[in-house]
């Protein structure tokens, strides 16, 4: 119970603090051409655009035209605050992608200033 407890306490505190992730990282590639710990350059990953020509939207948009007003459920009951952070890491050697997801956070940062000792994060 008291791990459980210190645990959601550790969940709660992350929301109120920056994550600051450097430019840079130095991980495994698990791509066949290299299989080894290299450099990868790090951003954010961002939703791309949606295709007017998926098949799903092209479905949902046969289905709103005419009169009838809105055929399919709209959601509203939205429970999350922020999104998991998910990482975009290209290796500097052979270009490979990969993705690496990270905890939730209200402000995150790539390459900002780092912590210095004894300074306050407020």
């Amino acid at each position: 119970m008291a791990s459980f407890l210190s645990r959601c306490f550790v969940n709660a505190l992350s929301f109120f603090f920056q994550v600051n992730v450097p430019k840079t990282k130095k991980t495994y590639c698990k791509n066949k051409e290299c299989k080894k710990h290299t450099l990868h350059k790090v951003t954010q990953y961002k939703k791309g655009k949606d295709s007017l020509s998926a098949q799903g939207k092209r479905r949902y948009d046969r289905k709103q035209s005419g009169y009838g007003g809105q055929t399919k459920p709209v959601f509203h009951k939205k429970a999350k605050t922020t999104k998991k952070i998910v990482l975009k890491l290209q290796c500097q050697s052979c270009k490979h992608y990969s993705q690496h997801a990270i905890k939730r956070c209200k402000h995150f940062e790539i390459g900002g200033d780092k912590k210095g000792k004894g300074t306050s994060l407020f």
